[in-house]
């Protein structure tokens, strides 16, 4: 959802003009701004909240070159998302399996990827005597 999405979202909701809604919108994300700037906690009960993290200057890695590089020190946001909002996303997933962004989308009616030999489980000797094992062994426990 981007910026503009929310507020069509609250235009069409509240019945407001796109003018008062887009309003609405900036002010809020102006305050949330202004108080993080301050160093103020943000707390929104059932949603989350935000805080302003600090971190010190550092000697970093250039990833391409090598060389090294100071990193100076930095604030920067950092959202935690309450437990409500966490049990209301978890409770309207969908139920297919997945359970993160990096595997690839279910497409309906696509043939599945073969699988390779390898990611087969290999039975061994051993296994295979403890099946037959446990399927010819059947007089002991019931004696």
């Amino acid at each position: 959802m981007t910026k503009s999405d929310l507020i069509d979202e609250l235009s069409e909701s509240q019945k407001l003009p796109k003018g008062r809604a887009e309003l609405l919108v900036n002010v809020i994300f102006e305050a949330m701004e202004q108080a993080l700037r301050r160093g103020d906690r943000i707390e929104i009960r059932g949603f989350g909240s935000f805080e302003i993290r600090t971190y010190r200057a550092y000697e970093g890695r250039n990833p391409r070159t090598g060389v090294a590089v100071s990193v100076k020190p930095k604030r920067l946001p950092f959202f935690k998302v309450g437990k409500e909002l966490k049990e209301r996303v978890d409770a309207g997933r969908p139920d297919d399996g997945r359970t993160g962004a990096k595997r690839a989308p279910v497409i309906p009616g696509a043939k599945p990827a073969p699988q390779p030999a390898s990611a087969a489980p290999e039975t061994t000797q051993t296994d295979e005597a403890q099946a037959s094992s446990d399927d010819t062994d059947t007089t002991s426990a019931t004696a």
